[in-house]
């Protein structure tokens, strides 16, 4: 077993970034310390780190090629939404989408959908890159527990402004919400 630290410099990622992927359920650590709360990862689980890493960037690389090539124009920021696997096994689903202006018809290499709106979210502004995400993400939380709502699913990340120096990234993370009533 690696703690927390180990397994991150071993997965080349920040321990603010797994602390993250355990907050919205991407990776799990093998086990928790009861009493300390520190979190320990099996060897095994790096190949599942290195597939969550290598996805993201794929995924918005292979959608790019994919949305010029059919002559698609983007209507807006790139945005990554999470979902349950349909299996209902535990496994997330990460998406990379950007709108597009094209009907949901025609065969482009990638999927024309109409993504469900969120309803009522809360949301914040990060600056910087999402592997310090982290502490932005607690401010939101802490702000949904202080004004009496809960969190109502996976937050979406939406890039609102990227550059090659993810230092220079802006994201905005909005989180489904739902009152607590009480």
């Amino acid at each position: 077993m690696f703690s927390i630290g180990e397994f991150a410099r071993h997965g080349r990622v920040s321990v603010r970034m797994l602390r993250r992927y355990d907050a919205i359920g991407l990776l799990r650590p093998a086990c928790v310390d009861p009493a300390t709360g520190y979190r320990f990862y099996q060897a095994g689980q790096l190949a599942e780190l290195n597939r969550i890493i290598a996805l993201k960037e794929p995924l918005y690389c292979g959608l790019w090629q994919p949305i010029a090539s059919a002559g698609v124009t983007a209507a807006g920021p790139a945005i990554a939404y999470y979902e349950d696997t349909p299996a209902g096994d535990g496994g997330i689903v990460v998406h990379a989408a950007v709108p597009v202006v094209t009907g949901a018809g025609g065969e482009h290499g990638f999927a024309v959908v109409d993504l469900a709106e969120a309803g009522s979210a809360a949301a914040i502004i990060h600056h910087g890159s999402m592997d310090d995400v982290l502490s932005t993400g607690q401010a939101l939380a802490r702000w949904i527990d202080a004004n009496g709502y809960r969190s109502a699913g996976y937050a979406r990340e939406v890039t609102l402004e990227w550059s090659a120096d993810p230092d220079q990234w802006v994201t905005e993370l909005q989180q489904p919400i739902y009152a607590t009533g009480g």
